[in-house]
């Protein structure tokens, strides 16, 4: 016998767990289903961020971070460290506590909030009579309907073409964040953030990384100046970015005294390369994770990525039926689909929900980190906009330099005629909580003279974001 609820999200990554509560919120009956499993084969929500992505990715970052300070710059602070020592085990051991914590946290917000949770792969069975049927495949199959159906199903790593991931020499996001002793030397194909992220905790922690990227630029859909920036950094540190490379044969070779991944490549010269690791990390996107949700069941329509295709509401071609988050178009990012999430609640709620696409921060976080909102200033040209522009850097600014981090910028970028913020871009310490002040002005349409008017507090590094709104009109006063 099926029991019907008045919503059913399948998904409770991000977006799921978050329509799913903020439809209960709103008086309706909500039932989420989520497949993810922990260790011990039990429920894990939370999707591909909490699991394999953003939370435990952060955590290994925060890690790394410590060990690299207390091994290179503690001294400076006049700290002395001696016998210093890496214990990976317990910081893995860590990564996973902190990630059960948000499984948990998860897990008790529905309780909190009545949202019926059902461990298990969720599919299209069939229309049924005012909704639609919800198959729930798991420890105990379930048979679930609805008149409204939220999918959230995410994304998962792509897969080099001919070289599958095995997690064990050949990484996804996944394996890259279990692996049990550091790599000598670490190989990454695609410098996006993924790349970066995780090619950095290696790096720190004594790896020895060469990040392989096809594309001629670094961090494309970055401002360039801001892009130029990092990378500059990037290579002091001993990242070793190669751009404009084409990956050819790649060989595993695993033997009990030596395994390792070779990789013919050509370098941005034309000249034939060879590099040899002892692991692979591929980082070259993700793709909409839409297998086993059984679309075809009830007509529901894909793109030829497996995206389910929505407009702008982010309403499929069926009634009743929404898509949110990375399994839809736009950017694959966590807060993007938690906003999707809150927004689809309240339309079925009979409410106006509404997502500013232009509004929606992005961040890298890498040391130093990356973040922006808005456009850049390559996208403000080839619109052919009349804008200003304004910079700052770290280096003037004092808290900057008490916490014995100057390196980096922060860029404003705004229309010439009305001064309106157009966008801003941060590369620098705490770029990712610097970036929420410029997210809030622009929904607000503030111009940058608002900014520069309001009391920053000192010392600050939200100073710099001040002083950037000050250089627009060329009157900083600090450098």
């Amino acid at each position: 016998m099926s029991q019907a609820f008045d919503v059913i999200v399948i998904g409770a990554g991000p977006g799921g767990y978050i329509a799913a509560i903020r439809a209960a919120q709103l008086g309706m009956k909500v039932a989420c289903i989520d497949e993810w499993k922990n260790a011990a084969g039990g429920p894990a929500p939370g999707g591909t961020c909490t699991n394999v992505g953003c939370i435990p990715s952060k955590a290994l970052l925060q890690s790394s971070e410590h060990y690299d300070h207390a091994a290179h710059h503690f001294a400076d602070h006049g700290i002395g460290v001696s016998g210093l020592s890496l214990d990976l085990p317990k910081m893995l051991g860590r990564k996973d506590a902190v990630v059960k914590q948000n499984n948990e946290g998860i897990l008790y917000l529905f309780k909190k909030n009545k949202v019926t949770f059902f461990h298990g792969r969720g599919s299209f069975s069939k229309a049924a009579a005012g909704g639609y049927e919800i198959a729930v495949q798991g420890d105990k199959p379930e048979t679930l309907t609805a008149a409204q159906v939220i999918v959230a199903t995410g994304s998962s790593a792509r897969a080099l073409p001919g070289t599958p991931f095995d997690e064990d020499m050949v990484l996804s996001n996944d394996g890259a964040l279990r692996i049990g002793a550091v790599p000598k030397r670490l190989a990454v194909i695609g410098s996006g953030v993924i790349g970066l992220e995780m090619g950095s905790v290696w790096r720190r922690l004594g790896s020895d990384v060469t990040v392989l990227e096809g594309l001629p630029t670094f961090l494309g859909a970055v401002d360039e100046q801001i892009a130029k920036e990092a990378k500059k950094i990037f290579d002091k540190q001993g990242l070793k970015i190669e751009l404009g490379v084409k990956v050819g044969e790649i060989k595993v070779a695993k033997k009990a005294a030596k395994s390792s991944v070779t990789l013919a490549y050509t370098n941005a010269k034309g000249e034939a390369v060879s590099l040899e690791a002892d692991k692979l990390i591929i980082s070259i996107g993700r793709v909409p994770n839409t297998a086993g949700l059984n679309p075809e069941a009830v007509g529901l329509k894909l793109d030829d990525r497996g995206a389910v295709l929505v407009d702008e509401e982010c309403r499929t071609n069926l009634a009743g039926v929404w898509a949110v988050g990375d399994v839809v178009r736009g950017p694959m990012l966590a807060h993007k689909a938690e906003e999707e999430g809150v927004a689809v609640a309240e339309r079925i709620a009979g409410q106006h929900g509404h997502v500013n696409f232009n509004t929606i921060p992005w961040v890298i976080y890498t040391s130093p980190e990356i973040a922006w909102v808005g456009e850049t200033e390559q996208q403000l040209k080839a619109r052919g906009a009349a804008y200003k522009a304004g910079t700052f850097p770290f280096l003037a600014n004092g808290r900057a330099r008490a916490l014995g981090d100057t390196t980096g910028m922060v860029k404003f970028l705004a229309d010439a005629k009305t001064d309106e913020i157009l966008g801003v871009h941060i590369v620098g310490p705490m770029a990712s909580e610097l970036i929420a002040e410029a997210v809030v002005a622009m929904e607000f349409k503030a111009s940058s003279e608002d900014i520069a008017r309001i009391c920053h507090a000192h010392p600050s590094l939200s100073e710099a974001t001040k002083e950037a709104a000050l250089a627009v009109d060329k009157r900083t006063l600090n450098f």
